[in-house]
This record gives structure tokens, C-alpha cells and sequence, in this order.
């Protein structure tokens, strides 16, 4: 199979890197300041959305902003512990895109996003945050911006995600959709592709743009 893109467009948490072990440690001490149960906190769903839409679920809304302050603080103080890591094939698939036809596209705020990116050397030229749209994934604001960006048409933008929020907004936004199963099983990702991550693939940069097939 091969897939032919002007542009790949790729979610941070889950698909380049793994942040896993820090968000539960963070998240769990944020659930504990705020007095909310382990019951309330399980039925919230966390990976790929915004914070403030999670807080948003849990908390009376004049609680918020100091909610979503205080989330980033122990996410961003998290990152220096070793909490953040490259997933398999990450460094590889991003060395052989030239920095103008791929972006980071992230539900984390831009100051987090940078911090964890920043750990582990990724420097994209292009970075969408959630700071930088009015409605995060599932919607498709933060993907159509990213084409948008880049110049390119959606429809030739590839998005790359380990979660259902962000697969649904690269559905609706038009685009080609690449589910790495890092966070999720293969039955809960809908997608074009399901991978188990970045090294399953190989990319090829041509005139026309990039093709993207299945290693082996």
C-alpha cells in the first residue's frame, strides 16, 4: 500500500512521543487537588483532547481556568523527570521530510507541546497548539489550519494519530488518516491505515510530493 501526500500532518502524545507515564502522574495529582473520585475521573475520556475541555467536564466552570493553569504547571514541571520519550521509528520517518511538508498538530498547549518536544530534539518548523484554535479535536479546526499553513489542500494532507479524537478530526477536515495503536487497540481506531507505529513506514520525497509505503 502506498499513500501519496503534499503534506503529513502528525498528533505529538502517542504518535511521536510517549508521554504516558507522565500525564497519569500529572493528571492523577490534579484529580486528587480538585477532590475529584477515581470513579468521576475514569469515565472522562483523557488522551487526545484538549485540557480544558476535560476540565471542563469535571469542574463548575469558574473553576477552570485555574484548573487548566494548574494541569499545565505539573505537566510542563513533569517533562524534565524523564516522563517523555520517543516512540519507535519517530526520529527516522521525521529525518526524511523536508521541514516544510510535515507539522505537529497537538490538543497539549503550546507551551507543554514545545517542552515535550524540545526533550527529545523535534524541532518542526510548523506547530499547531491548542492555543491556537477555538475548537480542539474531534473537531477538524486544528488540521484544517495546519494545511492551511503549510498551503496545502486538506485533501492531500495525511494525518497521523493514535487516538479516536484525533482521527475524527482528520476525517472531517478531508484528510487521509494513518491510526498508530500506541494508546488504543486496533478495533477502536478508524482509519485508512493501522500501524503499530512510525517504523512500519518508509517515506519517499519526490517532486510531486511524498509517497508513504509499508516497510517489508
Amino acid at each position: 500500500m502506498k499513500i501519496h501526500a503534499h503534506a503529513l500532518l502528525f498528533d505529538n502524545d502517542g504518535t511521536l512521543v510517549s508521554s504516558l507515564a507522565s500525564v497519569d502522574r500529572c493528571w492523577t495529582r490534579w484529580a486528587t487537588e480538585y477532590g475529584i473520585t477515581a470513579e468521576e475521573f475514569a469515565r472522562v475520556e483523557l488522551h487526545g483532547r484538549p485540557a480544558a475541555e476535560i476540565a471542563t467536564d469535571l469542574l463548575p466552570a469558574d473553576v477552570v481556568p485555574q484548573a487548566v493553569a494548574r494541569i499545565e504547571d505539573l505537566e510542563v514541571e513533569d517533562v524534565p523527570g524523564g516522563g517523555v520519550h520517543l516512540l519507535p521509528g519517530t526520529r527516522a520517518f521525521l529525518d526524511a521530510l523536508p521541514a516544510e511538508r510535515w507539522a505537529v498538530v497537538t490538543s497539549a498547549t503550546r507551551r507543554l507541546a514545545e517542552a515535550r518536544l524540545d526533550a527529545v530534539g523535534i524541532l518542526p518548523k510548523t506547530l499547531v497548539a491548542a492555543d491556537d484554535v477555538t475548537h480542539g479535536k474531534p473537531d477538524p479546526e486544528p488540521y484544517l489550519l495546519a494545511a492551511r499553513t503549510l498551503g496545502v489542500d486538506p485533501a492531500r494532507c495525511v494525518v497521523f494519530e493514535d487516538a479516536p479524537a484525533g482521527l475524527t478530526a482528520g476525517r472531517a477536515a478531508g484528510m487521509t488518516t494513518v491510526a498508530l495503536t500506541t494508546t488504543h487497540q486496533a478495533h477502536e481506531l478508524q482509519a485508512d491505515l493501522v500501524i503499530e507505529n512510525l517504523s512500519a513506514l518508509s517515506a519517499l520525497v519526490t517532486e510531486q510530493g511524498v509517497e508513504i509505503s509499508l516497510r517489508g
